[in-house]
Order: C-alpha cells, then structure tokens, then sequence
C-alpha cells in the first residue's frame, strides 16, 4: 500500500466533509447506534431459546466482551485511517479492493436497508400502540403486520433522511438528544424497578410460554444472533471518520467508551426484568420494557417507556442513516461505483444522493417484507462476516505496514481480535448449517400454497439468501472494473 494515497486521501476527504463531530458527539453515535429496538424487544426470543438465568445472562456478557475485543482492533484502524467509509476502508486496505467493494455492494442492496427497515417499523409500532391502533392484522388465520405499520415506517425513513440530507450538525443534534434521552429512560426504568418493585398485577396480555427445556448449541447459536443485533451499531462511527475532530484520538476513545456504556446499561436492564419476572414470563413478553413500567407505574408508565422506545429506535435509525451511506460514498470516491455516489451537497455539505438512494431501499424493502425479525435476522447475518474481515485486517496491515504510524494499539492483541473473529465465525456457521437443513427439508407438500418468496424467507436465519445476494456482487464488481477499462481507453482510441 502506497502510504502517499492514504494522506491524500484523507486530504481530499477533508476537503469535501467536514469535521465537525467532537468526541461527545462520536460518543453518542456509538451509544445512538447501539441502543435501538433490541433491548426493549429482543429479551423474549433470547429467553424462549435459553430458560436459563445463568446462561442467558452468561451469553448477554459474552456478546459485550467479544463485542468490545472487536470495537478494540477497529479503534486502532480507525487511529490509521481516519478516513470516512470506516469499515470499507480497513477492507480495502487490508485485503483489496474486491473485498471493499463486497461490503459496499451488501451495504447498499441488504445491510443497510434490513437495519433500517427493523428500526423504522418499531417506530411505527409504538407509535399505533400510543393511538390505540392495531399492529398486526389476520390472514387466513395467521397474524401479520399491519399495512399502516409499514406506511408508518417508510415515512419514519423519509424524516430521517431529510434531518441528515440537512447536514451532519443536524443530524448531530438529534443523535445526542435521542441519545440522552434514551440512555436516562433505561435508568430510570432500572431506578424504579428497584425503588418500588411490583405494584400492579401483570399485564392480562403477559403469559408465561413454553420453552425449550434441553438447551442445544443450535438454540444457543440462534439466541447469540439476536443479541448481535443488540449489540450492532458499535462501528457506526468509523462510517463517519472523515467528519470527526481530532479521529485520531476521539475514534479510538469512542468506540471504547461507547462499547462499555451499552454494555453497563443492557446487564442493569436485564437484572431488573428479572428482578420482575422469571424467565417464562419474559419469553412471553415481546414488549419487556413497557410490561416492566406497567407492572411499577401502571398505564402511565407503559405511555411513558413506549415514547422512550419510538425515540430510542428512530434515534438509532437516525445515527444509521447519518452513518451508512458514508460506505457508498467512499466506495463512489474510489471509483469503485457510479461516481455521483460521491457527490457533496454544495449547501449542506453532506452526501445526499447516497443517503437517498440507501433510503429509497429501506423504504422497498419495508414495503416487501415488513416482519422485525426477519429483517433484524438478514441485517446481522449479512454485516458481521464483513466485521470478523474488517477486524481480521489488523493482522493484515501490522504485517503489511508495520511502521504507519499507530495512535492507537488494539488492546490485549493479538488474542482480542481473535476472539472476535472466532466467536462470530461460530455463529455464522450455525446459522448457515440451520438454514441448509431447512431447505434440504423442503418438500412439495411444505411449499404447497406458498410463494417463492415466503418459502425462502421460511429460512431460520435467512443466511443463504444473504449469502447468494452478497457473492452477486462479485461479478457486479469485475463488470464495473470492465466498463471503467473501456472508459478510460476511449480519450487514447480517439
């Protein structure tokens, strides 16, 4: 690697992005994009595949540590290459411009938009919840998700976009206030469970469910892969490199202190839904926070929290927006995909057609599947191999540039990014070993009066469809270096 691109790269970007995030607010991204929808709804499905207390909170602990081991190797890229893209970057410069590209290309036709979608229908969810509307609607038996809930979404998405189309200090503002905002909320739920305990009967919606009583690796696998969800966000703020002051002091001590805040946060909410329910009753309750407050403050309190969730989730929805089109945009800088991707708003300085046309996704694939689980399911799947790749090239460039100079050290290496890169390498490999038992299981009388898409969304994880969108980027990639070829021999055949 030519150490000369890297300077001037960072140069151009300064150029054209400001740096106009501090370290609070490179904090808050971290915190913002972290804490969404998961901790007030992820808690059931991880409780239904694990009715183990000491387990359950074992694998809560686990998901912090590993997450940290990997927010401890990108802070040391992020010192290096304090460029925006994050992620991206560290690929391309690690393992070449192929792998960068495939993170890009997910990015822009998967990862972004399943996270967003997730986000936005919580949003829209709690919102109907406050009017009195119902969420899901029956089919032929089945509930499902409510048409209004999607419509409610795409509109959530499109708020969004405009306050971070507006500009980074905008979309700034609103991530430390959402931030704030939900970070006291946990407490002070935590605060008064402790303080005043069960003052009212459980909800009549709340029944204890079954569980599964012989806990396997599979189970535990799958239960892993929500709380990924839970704990994703934490790179966020290396998409957003070129407009923090200072990156190569504020990255590093944001992604560190950052990582420990959500996970402080998360073990006190847990304790205290436990300190209110056993395990069954939280398998049996999609909505833990609201059934917390209600059981502590009554009505009131379930008005209070689920305002706490809808701001919550759209400030991480927010964040996300405000981060992850900044992968396009690097990866347009790089001439690596259609150059208007890298287009700057003349007035407000910020990306925008990157941010539209990612929006414009999210808000498609809200319309076409509309489920959180399903879309929280391909988010994970489809983001953390590239995160397990992106840590792995720590190894990579100390190997390749050992003497770039280095702000930063990837605490405890190099056993932390290998226990990164192992533990989530586990999970992918059970999830795709779930997902191809399911569809070696398929018969016609399984796929009788379902169409093509349901059968293969039916996937338990939905890491093979994942799979074949991600490698199309493959041949995308040599296609596009193909036409860039031709273009830049044209002026010489003239």
């Amino acid at each position: 690697m030519d150490t000369n691109k890297v300077t001037d790269n960072a140069v151009e970007m300064k150029a054209s992005l400001q740096r106009s995030l501090g370290l609070m607010s490179a904090i808050a991204v971290v915190i913002g994009s972290t804490i969404g929808s998961g901790i007030f709804r992820s808690p059931a499905g991880i409780a239904a595949r694990v009715p183990d207390p000491t387990i359950y909170f074992l694998l809560w602990i686990i998901g912090g540590v590993f997450t940290l081991c990997g927010a401890l190797a990108l802070a040391e890229l992020a010192s290096i290459f304090p460029q925006t893209g994050g992620v991206y970057v560290y690929l391309r410069e690690g393992f070449g411009k192929l792998p960068a590209f495939l993170f890009g290309w997910s990015q822009l036709v998967i990862i972004r938009a399943s996270a967003l979608g997730a986000l936005a229908i919580v949003v829209a969810e709690y919102l109907l919840r406050l009017l009195g509307y119902s969420i899901t609607v029956e089919i032929n038996g089945v509930a499902q998700t409510a048409p209004t809930v999607r419509y409610i979404a795409a509109a959530t998405v499109v708020v969004a976009t405009v306050l971070n189309v507006a500009g980074v200090k905008l979309g700034a503002i609103v991530q430390n206030f959402t931030t704030v905002t939900k970070y006291i909320a946990l407490l002070l739920l935590v605060g008064i469970v402790f303080a005043l305990g069960a003052r009212h009967p459980l909800p009549e919606t709340l029944q204890a469910v079954p569980v599964n009583e012989h806990i396997t690796l599979a189970l535990i696998g799958s239960a892993f892969i929500s709380i990924l969800w839970v704990f994703d966000g934490w790179a966020d703020v290396t998409y957003v490199s070129g407009e923090v002051e200072r990156p190569e002091r504020n990255l590093p001590w944001a992604l560190i202190i950052g990582t420990l805040a959500v996970l402080l946060i998360y073990l006190l909410a847990n304790v205290a839904y436990f300190h209110l329910f056993d395990v069954k009753q939280i398998a049996g309750s999609r909505l833990i926070a609201a059934d917390s407050a209600y059981l502590v403050i009554g009505q009131t309190g379930v008005v209070l929290i689920s305002l706490a969730v809808m701001t919550s989730a759209f400030g991480t929805l927010n964040a996300s927006v405000m981060t992850g089109p900044r992968t396009i945009f690097a990866m347009a800088d790089d001439g690596l995909f259609f150059k208007p991707l890298a287009t700057v708003h003349r007035r407000f300085k910020t990306p925008h057609i990157s941010i539209i046309i990612v929006s414009s996704i999210t808000v498609l694939a809200i319309l076409l599947i509309g489920n959180f689980q399903q879309l929280t399911d391909i988010f994970v799947i489809g983001i953390w191999p590239f995160y397990v790749v992106g840590v792995a090239a720590v190894y990579v460039i100390r190997h390749k540039q050992p003497n770039l100079p280095r702000p930063y050290k990837t605490l405890g290496y190099p056993v932390t990014p290998a226990l990164f890169i192992v533990a989530v390498m586990f999970l992918l490999g059970n999830a795709f070993f779930e997902d191809v038992k399911y569809f070696s299981s398929l018969t016609t009388d399984k796929m009788a009066g379902k169409s093509l898409l349901e059968v293969i969304l039916g996937a338990p994880q939905g890491a093979v469809l994942v799979s074949v969108l991600i490698l199309l980027g493959v041949p995308v990639y040599y296609i596009w270096q193909a036409v860039n070829k031709v273009k830049q021999n044209e002026p010489e055949a003239s």
